[in-house]
């Protein structure tokens, strides 16, 4: 029997995808009759991951993986940490002159609807101190 390799290195990581020429290693494991702890143990791939290969073959017939759902985010990383960076500079700026600012530093057209909800995203949010009435003499 094999012997796993118990280097963390070597596992796949959270964010990444498994190709295709282990996916169809899992398959064949599956119509071997072998169990998903094995073929796990064997691959060094996470059961759960070999499961999740295993009923979207049975369910869809196919181990390719399905194009993302969803819109693709406006907002790069990149264009987050400059905006990141713009409200640190100065914490007094409105969203309508961050979103001008943006058009004219980097080409993009932003509205502010979307610089409030990355900035709400990033943790910063606009909060006043309420006015209370003066109770000195």
């Amino acid at each position: 029997m094999q012997t796993a390799s118990t280097n963390i290195g070597e596992r796949m990581g959270r964010s990444q995808e498994l190709s295709d020429s282990k996916r169809g290693p899992v398959i064949g494991g599956h119509l071997g009759n072998k169990s998903i702890r094995d073929i796990s143990w064997l691959l060094n791939i996470p059961r759960s991951t070999v499961s999740g290969i295993i009923t979207k073959w049975k369910q869809l017939g196919t181990t390719a993986t399905q194009p993302s759902s969803g819109r693709p985010r406006h907002m790069t990383g990149r264009g987050q940490h400059m905006l990141k960076r713009t409200v640190r500079r100065s914490h007094q700026l409105h969203a309508e002159s961050i979103a001008k600012d943006f058009q004219t530093w980097c080409g993009l057209q932003m509205s502010p609807t979307t610089v409030r909800r990355e900035l709400h995203g990033m943790g910063f949010h606009g909060r006043a101190a309420a006015s209370k009435p003066s109770i000195t003499k």
